[in-house]
């Protein structure tokens, strides 16, 4: 055993969740998994990058997480650690509190490499946000991810996901119990694909730039796994929710490989 990496225990709180969360997309959508984490990779040190397309994707990622044998410590916003239930829940189940536009946001990338270091597979949304693009594709992401990764010498793997904008509304909770039974009726289906680590090899940390290019090359891995699991709505999606506004100032050049 690899002794310089102690694999983190994930608490039974965790795995009791992501059961859970299994249960919950079943009642709402038909989840469809692919793609697969290799399981030399399953316990960590790994860092899993997904886009962001809804507020019910925390629960599709955990669904797909336990699909796969995985269980990530999530990096989630400081709201939801300041929930009466849900933020004691988020901290011991390990979860790593984001205070975004705060000081505080530093802290989060010390404690998320901390983590990586001892061992823990994370969960990030390279796009810090949930994304505004008119086309949902993936936005340019944030440089955290990247340095995350560069700094800890730990693999990326691509999550790509589609779907779980059927299911609950951008505006959620406003909204949300229209958004639950309409889903229900429908039952969507989400598609959620692990992709190939990122091969960020060649960047070296200590060149300028080094995180903006290792920031693109995540989400193009994304944007590119995410083009077969919307084959039929290549421009914008189906399903057009009128409280999502739209934000093309941090659109992303890449469009998916043919």
């Amino acid at each position: 055993m690899d002794t310089a990496h102690p694999t983190w225990q994930p608490p039974l709180i965790w795995r009791a969740a992501q059961l859970l969360a299994r249960a919950v997309v079943a009642l709402v959508a038909r989840l469809e998994v692919s793609g697969n984490v290799p399981e030399a990779l399953r316990r960590g040190p790994l860092i899993l990058a997904a886009n962001h397309i809804s507020p019910f994707d925390p629960v599709v990622l955990a669904a797909a997480c336990r699909a796969r044998g995985v269980a990530p410590r999530i990096m989630a916003t400081g709201g939801l650690f300041r929930a009466p239930v849900i933020g004691a829940a988020m901290r011991r189940a390990g979860h790593i509190r984001v205070d975004r536009g705060t000081s505080a946001v530093h802290q989060a990338l010390d404690d998320a490499a901390a983590a990586v270091t001892g061992g823990s597979v994370i969960l990030v949304y390279p796009e810090g946000r949930i994304g505004l693009d008119p086309g949902m594709w993936p936005e340019r992401g944030k440089t955290g991810v990247a340095r995350l990764a560069l700094a800890c010498a730990a693999p990326v793997i691509p999550i790509a996901q589609w779907g779980s904008h059927e299911v609950l509304p951008y505006r959620a909770p406003k909204g949300l119990l229209r958004g639950v039974a309409r889903a229900m009726w429908r039952r969507p289906v989400v598609r959620v694909h692990f992709g190939d680590p990122v091969d960020l090899g060649d960047i070296t940390p200590v060149t300028p730039g080094a995180a903006r290019r290792a920031t693109d090359r995540i989400i193009d891995a994304i944007t590119d796994g995410l083009a077969p699991l919307r084959p039929d709505e290549p421009d914008r999606p189906r399903h057009v929710d009128p409280g999502r506004p739209a934000d093309t100032s941090r659109s992303h050049r890449r469009r998916p490989t043919a």
